[in-house]
């Protein structure tokens, strides 16, 4: 191929070439006189080499086209061209107009004593003006008072920055104070003249550090207001949560019982737990405890309603299990979404038995005379507000000289450790707890680690079923008559009563308000119930019991008996004469009716 035909066809080739050929050429030095440029040669006469390429034959020799370096334009002049601005570099800006224009604090010193070398106008605004050469401590006295100088000298030690946050800074003149986080940042700063503070002998690079406050008011007065506000709210669901709880534990005859509630947490979010004591005639007492799941007002509230509705339940004198089956449709209704636990008991003295019932929630402890701690055993249901669950009712003595512990959650479980081994430790803790309830309740805190900053509520009801010797043994008396036969039954018990109450001393007006208290309810169930009957008259410190039994499921009731009927007037009687009355259905068939008189206190 011949390449000076082929640069004919290509002109921007030949222009590429010919700038090349213009920057290759001699410039005449300063002061020479400009040369013009010769005439180019004619092309027949001049023959076209490329770069670096032999002599190409000439165009009389090949009669090609010569090569079009005549047609090449020359570049407009020099004077014409626009010059080109080049943006300032870093190295052309003024400390002072960057640092100065920043809103924040910045203060810059060196050396080992933290001489002054600058303040922006931020900082001056703020602490005043500030000479320059004098140490931080002089200068900077407010940086003193910070904490500041002991952190700027680790900074120049170490050369590793460091950072103090939410230091307060009095206001003065200002309308309020404000809050700083500093940041200190060593830097070296290169020799380009005297050291800043000629008294001081500064070998360059000047090592120094500079100090950096964001202001950060805003920030924590918000903080503040919401801790306010979260404290305001912990607060409203703390009185709530007690408010809803007891504020006074009923105390039976006979058990002694104490209870504790701490919420957990310094968060607003206190929990559902509660616990309540429910004396329920004739000696018998129940005992809840319950915890609602979730945290907050909404579960105080739960709460609130479902103890509210055992109360309820409980003065229906319905054994445990059926308490809990009505809990467990409530619960449905008052939340679907929230799940609560529970177990209600109840505990007969004349039995020496707990008899309770389990919704999904932790095994009652029991403590027996010689401190062995059992597990009270199933059965157990899911909690309450599942539904479609037949819950079922078992029992534990707890006879004189026993002591039981029910709790929640919150006293056993730890995120690192599976929930048995808390209720191992409850147990070794509960076996070494002596003393009053209330002093175990304190104890089984202690030893389970729970203190006030607890991430959950904890509730603990403690009872004891005291054994009574000496004075307290000569209050409490049990006498009890199986009623055989027919109408010669009731003579028997009129017989029987006057002859126990008498050894009982009490006055004769008690005395005769307690002998025929128990012959109309032995009338009432010789005429409406069935064998096996039995009269039962307890005594205790406050009160005097009178209960007949037999092995009629029928409950009676009060109502107005008509000056014609013959009958219905027993239970107004002894309604009119008792200080309260009752009537429940006993475990495998039958009803209990029974009435108090409250003793004379002295």
């Amino acid at each position: 191929m011949i390449f000076t035909r082929w640069s004919a066809k290509l002109p921007g080739t030949q222009r590429r070439a010919a700038a090349r050929s213009d920057r290759a050429a001699p410039r005449p030095a300063p002061g020479t006189p400009a040369v013009p440029p010769t005439a180019a040669p004619a092309p027949s006469d001049v023959p076209a080499v490329a770069d670096g390429a032999p002599s190409a034959p000439t165009a009389a020799t090949t009669g090609s086209v010569p090569a079009a370096r005549a047609e090449h334009t020359d570049p407009a002049p020099a004077q014409d061209r626009t010059p080109t601005t080049l943006p300032p570099t870093v190295d052309a800006l003024s400390v002072h107009d960057i640092l100065g224009t920043i809103p924040a604090l910045v203060a810059v010193v060196y050396g080992p004593e933290h001489r002054l070398a600058y303040v922006n106008g931020a900082y001056a605004s703020v602490f005043g003006p500030r000479p320059a050469g004098h140490t931080a401590r002089e200068a900077l006295p407010e940086l003193d008072a910070l904490g500041l100088l002991p952190l700027m000298d680790q900074v120049l030690r170490s050369g590793k920055p460091r950072t103090v946050k939410s230091r307060k800074v009095p206001g003065g003149d200002r309308t309020r104070d404000g809050y700083y986080t500093f940041t200190c940042t060593p830097i070296e700063v290169a020799a380009s003249g005297p050291a800043p503070d000629p008294e001081v002998a500064c070998v360059a690079p000047h090592k120094g550090v500079l100090v950096f406050g964001a202001e950060v008011t805003d920030q924590i007065e918000s903080a503040e207001r919401l801790r306010a506000s979260e404290a305001r709210q912990r607060e409203a669901a703390v009185t709530l949560q007690r408010s809803l709880l007891p504020q006074e534990l009923e105390q039976p005859d006979d058990l002694c019982v104490a209870a504790t509630y701490q919420p957990g947490g310094t968060d607003a979010a206190v929990g559902g737990d509660w616990y309540d004591v429910i004396t329920l005639g004739a000696g018998r007492t129940a005992l809840v405890i319950g915890d609602v799941m979730g945290r907050g007002v909404r579960a105080a509230a739960v709460m609130g309603q479902l103890r509210t509705a055992v109360r309820a339940y409980a003065r229906l004198d319905l054994p445990p299990h059926e308490v809990l089956q009505l809990l467990d449709g409530l619960a449905a209704e008052i939340d679907a979404s929230q799940i609560a636990t529970c177990v209600y008991a109840v505990h007969d003295p004349n039995e020496g038995r707990l008899v309770y019932a389990s919704a999904g929630h932790l095994p009652i402890l029991v403590r027996d005379p010689d401190g062995t701690v059992r597990r009270a055993a199933e059965p157990t249901g899911p909690p309450l507000g599942t539904g479609g669950w037949l819950h079922t009712s078992g029992s534990v003595p707890l006879g004189p000289g026993s002591s039981a512990v029910l709790y929640t959650d919150g006293l056993v479980e730890r995120r690192d450790k599976d929930i048995d081994h808390g209720v191992e430790a409850l147990e070794r803790a509960f076996a070494g707890a002596a003393g009053a309830p209330d002093i175990v309740c304190d104890r089984l805190l202690r030893s389970l680690g729970i203190t006030a900053t607890h991430d959950d509520d904890v509730a603990i009801l403690v009872l004891q079923h005291p054994a009574r010797t000496g004075h307290d043994a000569e209050l409490f008396h049990n006498a009890a008559l199986e009623l055989h036969g027919g109408t010669e039954a009731a003579p028997r018990a009129r017989a029987f009563a006057s002859g126990v109450l008498a050894s009982w001393r009490f006055s004769p007006e008690l005395h005769d308000l307690g002998v025929l208290a128990a012959s109309e309810l032995v009338a009432n169930s010789l005429q409406h119930g069935t064998p096996p009957m039995r009269l039962r008259l307890r005594r205790t410190d406050r009160r005097l019991i009178v209960e007949v039994t037999d092995g009629d499921d029928h409950l009676p009731r009060r109502r107005r008996a008509e000056p014609a009927d013959e009958a219905g007037r027993g239970i107004s009687i002894v309604a009119t004469i008792a200080s309260s009355w009752g009537s429940r259905r006993t475990p495998g068939g039958g009803k209990a009716v029974w009435c108090e008189f409250a003793l004379p206190r002295g």
